[in-house]
């Protein structure tokens, strides 16, 4: 039996253009640039059922996937995109039943994949000093109905109370070797570590500070992606792409 379209779901609205608008399916006119759609159609329809808007124009009622919510959240920071979240969930081993400690909330497009990937049994903690920004992320988790899986702390210096035996923990910040000894204390044997930083010479202090340290396995990448015009008699690159976005450092902790 397919499953139908309820009050307060919140949909992928896509136009036939290419448009998309995350949304709730309720009782109201949704108005685009081109058209107005009836939302309330869409009640008790299956997912993906095609609506036709007043001017005559389509769109469809999609379910949001996780990188449809992490590329609609609301943002007061820039954010940690999927070309790079999907790389960090691997090499940091993240899957059901983790315990994650993330440092640099942001607006927490990082901490909602966190906490979809470990599940249900999982728990992710994540530091952050601007009240601001941590309303935000908490705001964007709650939308999304990830918030029983996370805990909001805020950072004091250089330490992360008494977190210890960690999964994996990720610093997202200005200055993350002044965080690697606390780094190292809270993560288990062998337990991975990752960075991300905007620039060279943040990477060359953090990979000294790294090499006093039992870390071992150190790495550090930076991962482009480019999309294609998706018009089959003229399949070519797109004219515009992302060229830098930030530095990736991973390591691990070993036990001397």
């Amino acid at each position: 039996m397919q499953e139908t379209i309820k009050p307060g779901d919140l949909i992928l609205l896509a136009t036939e253009e290419g448009k998309t608008y995350l949304v709730y399916a309720e009782k109201k006119a949704f108005q685009t640039h081109k058209d107005s759609f009836d939302l309330g159609l869409l009640l008790g329809h299956p997912w993906g059922t095609r609506l036709k808007g007043q001017k005559g124009t389509y769109c469809f009622a999609l379910r949001p996937t996780l990188h449809d919510h992490l590329m609609k959240l609301k943002r007061v920071t820039q954010i940690i995109y999927p070309k790079d979240i999907g790389y960090i969930l691997l090499k940091l081993d993240i899957g059901p039943g983790k315990v994650v400690l993330e440092c640099g909330t942001g607006s927490g497009a990082l901490l909602l994949a966190l906490a979809h990937s470990v599940g249900p049994s999982g728990k992710v903690i994540t530091y952050e000093k601007e009240k601001r920004f941590q309303e935000v992320a908490l705001s964007n988790a709650k939308r999304v109905g990830l918030l029983d899986r996370i805990v909001f702390k805020d950072i004091a210096v250089n330490t992360f109370e008494e977190e210890e035996e960690i999964d994996a923990v990720f610093l997202d910040l200005k200055t993350p070797w002044e965080l690697l000894p606390a780094a190292w204390k809270a993560l288990k044997g062998g337990a991975p570590l990752g960075i991300l930083l905007p620039t060279t010479n943040q990477v060359s202090e953090t990979l000294k500070q790294l090499q006093q340290l039992p870390f071992t396995q150190t790495e550090v990448v930076e991962l482009f992606i480019r999309f294609y015009k998706t018009n089959p008699q003229r399949l070519r690159p797109e004219d515009r792409m992302v060229g830098h976005t930030g530095f990736l450092i991973f390591s691990r902790k070993y036990l001397p």
